[in-house]
């Protein structure tokens, strides 16, 4: 779990020219947050966190040309822009996206931040949003219309982008195509949302949480499986899927979900991936089965996303009244940061957002 978080008052620096700094409305807490504050991803100490901020411009640099003084936005993960993956609309696979995201410093070793004279690390994420303030590039900053509840758009710019994504850009759902979801939390419901916008036929959803499972029925899922309840998950679904699904998808991370998730696929299936493993983890799966079925298993990043065109694709189903996001958002103020993150960890909240 690690030690609970501090607010403490710091100083920010102005803008580079090529950065905007932006008055926080709100701010989702997503499981890497979490992941980073327990130790699970190590980051360098101390640090400001927080990447699914939604806020206000207040200042811009010299170059920045597309984002205005007084603009709504969502913030998003960072990209170098140059890189071969760049270039070819593929940020979330930028060749310099862990330095940009992780490191907590600027690529030439700066950060924004500072207390009493001494380096606090930020930008994480390019923006370490769990503050007032926070300082972004233009290439993570997306600006959105004005009559959008900014206080809830922070997380299209991770952990629902991330769900979302898998299903739209990385494996390319289809209409009346079938899905397996595995786990029910921010990440998976994102997915599931997604493939109802995108019409999916049979949507499973396997969750051992029944208050979660009960929501994803809610949310839409055609079936929902309790693995502890199950004698045999895989062939629960098979005969739901009529065989199996055309895709699958693991929040979860664990290699024998994996391994069920593999076998659940129809020829021609893809499953994606998102959920963390453990680090000594192989892929659990039978090469041989893979090899006839013509089946593949990749791991996603931010769900392909281009946030400067996906976040706005999200925001458009949401008007239509297909992409109902604001359904999995618990609200809290922003002294309650910790209150918040025990909720997330419990499941009490599917994606907590801090209100400023």
């Amino acid at each position: 779990m690690g030690a609970p978080w501090s607010i403490e008052t710091v100083e920010l620096a102005e803008p580079r020219e090529d950065e905007v700094l932006v008055r926080m409305v709100g701010v989702g807490i997503c499981h890497t947050d979490l992941s980073c504050r327990s130790g699970a991803l190590p980051v360098a100490l101390p640090i400001v966190l927080g990447h699914e901020g939604s806020g206000v411009v207040e200042r811009i640099g010299s170059k920045v040309t597309r984002v205005r003084v007084g603009d709504h936005v969502v913030l998003s993960f960072d990209s170098c822009g140059q890189c071969r993956n760049c270039r070819h609309d593929s940020p979330a696979t930028c060749f310099e996206f862990f330095p940009r995201n992780f490191t907590g410093k600027r690529t030439d070793g700066t950060t924004p931040i500072q207390q009493n004279g001494a380096l606090i690390h930020a930008v994480f994420f390019s923006q370490s949003s769990f503050a007032t303030h926070a300082i972004a590039r233009e290439v993570n900053t997306v600006v959105i219309d004005k009559d959008l509840p900014l206080e809830l758009m922070g997380p299209l710019g991770c952990g629902i982008q991330t769900g979302a994504g898998a299903v739209a850009n990385s494996l390319g759902l289809r209409e009346g195509d079938s899905l397996a979801i595995f786990g029910a939390g921010g990440v998976g419901l994102s997915a599931l949302l997604a493939a109802r916008a995108l019409g999916a036929g049979s949507v499973i959803v396997v969750e051992p949480n029944e208050k979660r499972a009960r929501f994803a029925q809610e949310l839409g899922a055609t079936h929902v499986v309790n693995p502890m309840k199950t004698p045999d998950t895989l062939a629960e679904i098979r005969t739901l899927g009529g065989g199996g699904v055309n895709f699958a998808f693991d929040t979860t991370g664990i290699p024998a979900v994996i391994g069920a998730a593999v076998e659940a696929l129809l020829p021609g299936g893809v499953l994606g991936m998102v959920g963390g493993p453990p680090p000594e983890a192989m892929m659990p799966a039978n090469l041989m089965s893979m090899l006839f079925r013509g089946v593949t298993a990749k791991y996603i990043i931010e769900g392909d996303s281009n946030p400067q065109t996906f976040i706005p694709k999200m925001l458009d189903w949401y008007r239509a009244g297909r992409f109902p996001f604001d359904k999995l958002i618990g609200k809290f103020p922003f002294e309650s940061i910790n209150e918040a993150a025990h909720a997330a960890e419990t499941g009490d909240v599917i994606k907590p957002v801090l209100v400023f």
